[in-house]
């Protein structure tokens, strides 16, 4: 029989959240020039994703309303239509030493719900820092600053009983014990030279991530055998190479100069389309769109087409399609590059120029 009173079983359960978590950063060139837009008047960033949703953000250099209007702010904006409302947290800071509070920042922001376009409201602002704090800031440089927006998207949630309240599972350590073992280069048994550098790695873990790798390491005409030679991979840089071998072992990219990761990345593509890497491969895609630009658009293009990558294709001519933007990609020098390697494309890129921009590239 049971017992029960002082000396009776007891039990535990434990509600929680299915969340997922991720930032952008928005950089804000020439500020002083868009100090000269209207309070409520706004420019947008690029698209982004996290937690599946698609998002973007609104600046307004003189305040959103005239409430508002001596400060600088930000709106977060959910950028797709949904059959049900996203609820989601999110927070802003200046890139720096308030980045490092940014998680704190995080956990205590409101809980939000997010409505489809169709739906009337579908973003949230906020007065983000004032404009003469701003101007004396030391963030503020080269008339240029950098904000960090962090969102966490709330899917659902869940309950969890029995041992719960007990035992504290910590989380998976694979991606770190891993990530260690290419450090370490503990029992690696394969050596690759690139770049004039070598670089050792684990033939099976290597060809558990890629069937590349695979076929090159065990297939039957598989490289570095056990008389001690190398397998050369050429026409890559050895950071480069690194980069695709940490995102193998991890499954995350190593910490980038933020000035280079957008050449990075397009190399790392090439990278991750040469070997069969195909979550590397959309990461970068996904990365460079961020980055297309007047400057870039044309060179990114290119990259798209030659590695079938129809996102990024489709945000490179959502980008062209732009009043004016047509106008000085074809002053780049991107578009001589891109007449060479990709003359389809530069037939439909003439079709979207009503005086033939094009036709001389």
């Amino acid at each position: 029989m049971p017992s029960s009173g002082a000396g009776g079983r007891s039990s535990r359960s434990a509600i929680g959240a299915d969340t997922a978590s991720g930032h952008h950063f928005l950089t804000i060139h020439e500020y002083s020039c868009t100090k000269d837009l209207l309070t409520g008047e706004k420019i947008s960033s690029r698209p982004f994703t996290v937690g599946g949703h698609r998002w973007r953000i609104d600046y307004y250099p003189n305040g959103i309303d005239l409430a508002v209007a001596d400060y600088v702010s930000f709106c977060l904006i959910l950028d797709e239509d949904v059959p049900a409302a996203v609820k989601a947290k999110y927070s802003f800071c200046l890139t720096g030493e308030a980045e490092k509070r940014q998680a704190a920042g995080l956990s205590s922001a409101f809980l939000n719900t997010f409505t489809s376009r169709k739906g009337g409201t579908f973003n949230w602002f906020t007065a983000f820092i004032k404009r003469s704090v701003l101007q004396s800031s030391k963030n503020l440089e080269n008339d240029s600053f950098t904000v960090r927006c962090d969102v966490m998207v709330v899917h659902g949630y869940h309950a969890a009983d029995g041992a719960a309240g007990f035992v504290s599972v910590p989380s998976c350590d694979l991606r770190r014990d891993l990530g260690e073992l290419l450090r370490t280069e503990r029992g690696a048994d394969v050596v690759f030279e690139v770049g004039g550098e070598t670089v050792a790695a684990h033939r099976c873990v290597l060809a558990a991530r890629s069937s590349v790798f695979a076929a090159q390491l065990f297939g039957p005409m598989k490289e570095g055998k056990a008389d001690g030679s190398v397998v050369r991979v050429e026409d890559m840089e050895a950071e480069v190479f690194k980069a695709l071998l940490c995102f193998a072992y991890t499954g995350s990219l190593p910490e980038m100069r933020k000035e280079d990761e957008d050449v990075t990345c397009q190399h790392l593509l090439v990278a991750a389309d040469r070997f069969d890497m195909g979550r590397l491969k959309l990461i970068c895609e996904e990365k460079l769109c961020e980055y297309i630009d007047v400057g870039t658009a044309a060179t990114i293009l290119a990259l798209a087409e030659q590695h079938r990558c129809e996102g990024l294709k489709k945000a490179c001519f959502d980008f062209l399609a732009a009043p004016g933007n047509l106008t000085a990609v074809a002053a780049t020098d991107g578009i001589q590059h891109l007449s060479v390697s990709c003359p389809s494309l530069m037939v439909k890129l003439v079709a979207m120029s009503p005086v033939h921009l094009l036709s001389d590239a």
